[in-house]
């Protein structure tokens, strides 16, 4: 499987503008991609009037249908294991894992976003960091710019290492024009502690294709892709 694995240090940290960025660069180029949102929860918040679901800002960028994109569906905005609970539909992780294999074989490029971070459950005694494991597709880490990214990321990026993870790169995001003094040492500061790739992903205004890929056109992609 040729592929990548988004996940972030925290919720809300770009992570799915990361990855549409990443799709819609990779389908501008010409590349057959699929972008899947294996786990999907908070359905049921209202709705932002620009920014549209995670699963539908992806299957823009990927040009497909969004139920081709998230597979399991939750509607409360909590854990995905606390919402399989409340909604009394488990997760099993054989069926996630292999609907997710069955998907990605034979379209090219499989971008995989996961839900929160490394460490959110998703059944008992099976999280995220497991399910990137077993898919064994290379991992970027989407983290904030700004004042706390590096613990955050640099436990992020422990845990992904403790469990033989291949860690692509960090991504701050969204990274602003002119970066603060701050922001800078950050970037410096994560790469030089962290001994990772750090990138940067500039801010995304409207989620159109053409926005999202000329985001994603600025990464790393083919270094990033050649060795998954």
């Amino acid at each position: 499987m040729r592929g990548l694995f988004i996940t972030g240090t925290d919720t809300g940290v770009g992570k799915t503008v990361l990855a549409a960025s990443i799709v819609a660069a990779l389908r501008a180029a010409g590349e057959a991609v699929r972008p899947l949102k294996p786990v999907l929860s908070g359905l049921d918040e209202p709705s932002d009037p620009v920014w549209p679901p995670d699963h539908e800002l992806l299957a823009r960028a990927g040009g497909v249908d969004p139920d081709a994109v998230a597979l399991i569906r939750y509607g409360p905005p909590v854990s995905p294991h606390l919402a399989a609970e409340l909604a009394g539909r488990p997760i099993d992780p054989g069926v996630l894992r292999g609907q997710i294999q069955t998907l990605a074989n034979g379209h090219g490029t499989v971008i995989v976003e996961g839900v929160g971070g490394l460490l959110v459950p998703l059944a008992p005694g099976y999280d995220v960091r497991r399910l990137a494991r077993e898919l064994e597709l290379r991992l970027i880490i989407a983290a904030r710019a700004g004042l706390g990214t590096i613990n955050h990321t640099l436990l992020t990026l422990e845990a992904a290492r403790s469990a033989q993870l291949d860690v692509a790169s960090i991504v701050l995001t969204p990274w602003p024009e002119h970066p603060s003094v701050v922001e800078r040492s950050n970037r410096e500061t994560i790469a030089r502690l962290g001994d990772v790739p750090v990138a940067t992903l500039p801010p995304v205004s409207q989620p159109t294709p053409e926005e999202l890929a000329a985001a994603g056109a600025t990464l790393p992609l083919t270094d990033w892709l050649s060795s998954s």
